[in-house]
């Protein structure tokens, strides 16, 4: 095998949450790109059918379905249909989420809820549903998607803050006990990229000047820019990597 097939994705499934838009749709073409088959995990009924379609154009295998992450129950009625319609997952991306922006002195109980329970709950019960099949078959991928928040403290936004810290603790949790059957489980942690929960920052032209100035880049990443890393996860060329957090942020941590 050359190196370069370690990286195709032929005949692997691959399950991605919030596909519809952003970083999960340009994640999810990018595996498709790769070889995989993609269902396709939006909030909404047939809310990632742009993102199916496109892959569908790419001659790719693609499905929606829908779940609010927040709510175990519909977390685990659509894993079942998935195993039982479509069949076997390999690749796991937990990439859906949500932000909520409060003083934390002001921080709504019900908004603290609902960012824990999207962006930690659901990515545990997600790993723990599928990675029992992984671990049967001695063969998986699950891949987190972080933030430079799980590094930092942000400002008025302490659930996202404490939610993507938690992430990064659960991928290095999940990969102790899984790597020794062979399953893989990684995140990413994007820096600052153009996508809906970055538009308030990006409105404020001050907030915006001062990030732009700290990236080595001299740009925000675009959710392209995610393809490479997520492939590479998802791929074999990943098989001897456990519990690592991969910053795709254009050299914004190094500053």
């Amino acid at each position: 095998m050359s190196v370069l097939d370690l990286f195709a994705l032929s005949e692997k499934t691959a399950l991605v949450t919030g596909a519809s838009r952003g970083l999960g749709r340009a994640m999810a073409l990018a595996l498709a790109e790769a070889g995989a088959d993609v269902v396709c995990a939006s909030s909404k009924p047939n809310g990632a059918a742009d993102t199916a379609n496109a892959i569908r154009a790419l001659g790719r295998r693609a499905w929606t379905v829908s779940a609010d992450l927040a709510n175990r129950d519909e977390l685990q009625a659509m894993v079942a249909g998935i195993q039982r319609d479509i069949g076997a997952v390999d690749i796991l991306v937990n990439n859906g989420g949500s932000i909520a922006r409060h003083p934390a002195t002001e921080f709504p109980a019900g908004e603290w809820d609902r960012v824990l329970q999207t962006n930690l709950d659901s990515v545990f019960f997600l790993s723990q549903q599928l990675g029992r099949s992984m671990i049967e078959r001695r063969s998986g991928k699950i891949i987190n998607i972080a933030s430079l928040l799980s590094f930092s403290g942000g400002i008025t936004v302490p659930a996202y803050t404490a939610s993507k810290h938690a992430v990064a603790g659960l991928t290095k949790a999940l990969a102790n006990e899984w790597a020794k059957h062979d399953v893989q489980v990684n995140a990413i942690a994007p820096g600052y990229f153009t996508t809906d929960n970055t538009q308030r920052l990006r409105d404020d032209a001050q907030r915006n000047a001062e990030i732009s100035a700290r990236i080595p880049a001299g740009r925000w990443g675009d959710p392209a820019d995610l393809g490479g890393a997520v492939v590479f996860l998802a791929s074999p060329a990943s098989n001897y990597i456990n519990g690592h957090v991969l910053v795709v942020d254009g050299g914004w941590m190094a500053r």
